[in-house]
């Protein structure tokens, strides 16, 4: 990756990032357009937000892009991403990244406030089990206010479509394979470029002592994550949008 005169070309990465993600999810940009279409529609266009498992900073450079007026908090336990997303927003007072662990119960108390606007997240809560994540969902429904919304983009698996979801998988890794042959970088890939680079190396070797190559987490059902959501004290909730893989669960408080 390229550097600037003053250091890091921490844009470059950004942009890595989210090509190499792109690989993945084509569709990536249409998920983020929709959550700040609902942001907007329930919120209005200066929230204040947590962008939950925020790795690089994706969800918040579109929202500050879409809503210039709105603050975020990005949270993460990633250093090697948490590194690229301070580089990439270093001066923006809009901005605030706090280190945690999603597992700890402790964690809402390294945030700088009590409660939020919209709590956004995507692609990032795979990681965890259905136990720890139905938790989280918990803690979420204290932080979000009163007509507030949280948000989920992920993978969600129907496991009653087992033929839709076998065509959509082989489908959609032809799609990929064709990519990779083009350059595209996949996530190993990304990650060998990241443990070369002289600012991220050492992030990037405590990013794998902390997560190893890959956690192995849950991908339930829309309909799980929906009520599960409701026990949590939200009082709506269901997709907004969905691809054949994933979808976007809206929950209002």
């Amino acid at each position: 990756m390229t550097e600037t005169a003053r250091g890091t070309d921490w844009q470059a990465w950004q942009k890595s990032w989210d090509r190499q993600q792109e690989w993945y999810m084509p569709d990536r940009e249409e998920r983020f357009r929709v959550m700040l279409d609902m942001v907007g529609a329930l919120v209005g266009p200066e929230p204040r937000v947590l962008d939950l498992a925020c790795g690089t900073g994706s969800i918040t450079d579109r929202l500050l892009g879409r809503f210039p007026k709105a603050t975020s908090t990005g949270v993460d336990l990633d250093p090697a991403l948490l590194a690229i997303a301070r580089g990439s927003f270093a001066g923006d007072e809009r901005v605030t990244f706090v280190t945690a662990d999603l597992k700890d119960p402790r964690w809402t108390a390294r945030l700088p406030h009590d409660s939020y606007d919209a709590v956004l997240t995507a692609t990032a809560l795979h990681w965890l089990h259905s136990e720890p994540l139905a938790v989280l969902y918990g803690q979420l429904g204290g932080l979000v206010r009163d007509g507030g919304v949280f948000m989920n983009a992920d993978h969600m698996t129907d496991t009653g479509t087992p033929r839709i979801n076998a065509a959509e998988r082989a489908h959609r890794h032809a799609v990929m394979d064709a990519a990779k042959a083009g350059g595209a970088l996949d996530w190993a890939d990304w990650w060998a470029l990241a443990a070369k680079d002289p600012v991220l190396a050492g992030p990037t070797a405590e990013r794998f002592r902390i997560y190893g190559e890959h956690a192995d987490g849950d991908t339930p059902s829309v309909r799980w994550h929906a009520d599960t959501l409701r026990a949590a004290g939200f009082g709506e909730a269901r997709a907004v949008w969905s691809s054949p893989s994933d979808s976007l669960v809206l929950a209002v408080k």
